[in-house]
């Protein structure tokens, strides 16, 4: 056999699709590619082989008698490729953990307290997807999701697992030390803005009923690029609890005032309902709900120990 008379297999996946739905259109659709895209392909592998595939009417395309034979073995040879990959998949699956989460969330809050999970659960490894997407739990290959937002996702198992609050923090060093001693100093410094925290709730929780929602300076889209811009002592940034708490115990974000902004987002476990019974996932989730009510402490002690000022981490003794 010899294998370099195979033609690519990009073009052949693009037969196959075509031949399939008898449709250009909606075979790029499924493989993400354009029309042009697959018309070329498989233009070309017509010319490869010396014959033609499809008969053309307009944009109408319909397999001909050779490219419908051909069609039919393409088929059983990709099914058994993807066979045998599914196969060795799964050799290691079952050792795979796949958590799919915010990158925020991943990058602030998760990533600083991995290590003891990995520490106590060596014998799974563990994947960790960042990204802002929502999982589709019949089509990815995810088994746990922590995601922020109202907690109605039907037909899969959901559980709180944090609450959310806002704050203003900025960097110990932002304007000299010179910090905002009441929310209304405010009005004299920058403030940094996402889309994702909005200042006007905070506003109205501080007393601020007539300001506005700042529409000057830097947009960020990412919360984490936000905080980091804060840490950079590049203004004052509304965060959120869940990703600030990590670096005001680290001394390099220092909290305003005494005033909680209400947020209508929580953070939720998710997971497909067959999946929580599963050894990963019940340590996953055993792990993570501990970190939680240990992230509630640090809280609560920064908010108890001198009630109404900042904290840092000379006033902070527990590890985030």
């Amino acid at each position: 056999m010899d294998l370099r008379q195979l033609p690519a297999l990009n073009a052949i996946k693009a037969f196959e699709a075509a031949a399939r739905h008898e449709s250009f259109s909606r075979a790029a659709d499924e493989l993400f590619v354009t029309h042009g895209a697959v018309s070329h392909q498989i233009r070309a592998l017509e010319e490869e082989l010396g014959v033609r595939l499809f008969a053309r009417d307009g944009k109408r395309v319909q397999l001909t008698d050779v490219g419908r034979r051909y069609a039919t073995q393409i088929r059983s040879a990709l099914t058994a490729i993807a066979d045998a990959t599914r196969q060795i998949r799964a050799g290691d699956r079952e050792r795979r953990l796949v958590v799919s989460m915010l990158t925020s969330f991943a990058a602030r809050w998760v990533t600083p307290r991995l290590g003891s999970f990995i520490e106590a659960n060596p014998q799974w490894d563990l994947e960790l997807l960042s990204t802002n997407a929502l999982t589709d739990f019949a089509r990815d290959d995810v088994d746990v999701a922590i995601r922020f937002g109202f907690g109605r996702y039907p037909g899969l198992h959901v559980e709180l697992l944090l609450e959310e609050i806002f704050f203003p923090a900025c960097s110990p060093n932002f304007n000299g030390g010179n910090l905002p001693k009441t929310p209304a100093d405010l009005a004299s410094v920058p403030l940094l803005r996402s889309d994702d925290e909005l200042w006007r709730p905070w506003f109205d929780a501080a007393g601020l009923n007539e300001w506005p929602e700042p529409k000057r300076g830097v947009l960020y889209q990412d919360s984490s690029n936000l905080l980091q811009a804060a840490i950079d002592g590049q203004g004052v940034a509304l965060t959120r609890r869940s990703l600030a708490m990590h670096e005001i115990a680290a001394g390099r974000l220092v909290r305003l005032f005494d005033v909680d902004g209400p947020s209508p987002w929580q953070y939720y476990f998710i997971c497909a309902p067959q999946m929580l019974e599963t050894a990963r996932v019940q340590a996953f989730r055993s792990w993570v709900f501990d970190e939680v009510a240990r992230f509630r402490l640090l809280f609560e002690r920064a908010c108890s120990e001198r009630p109404g000022t900042s904290r840092t981490a000379d006033t902070l003794h527990v590890q985030p």
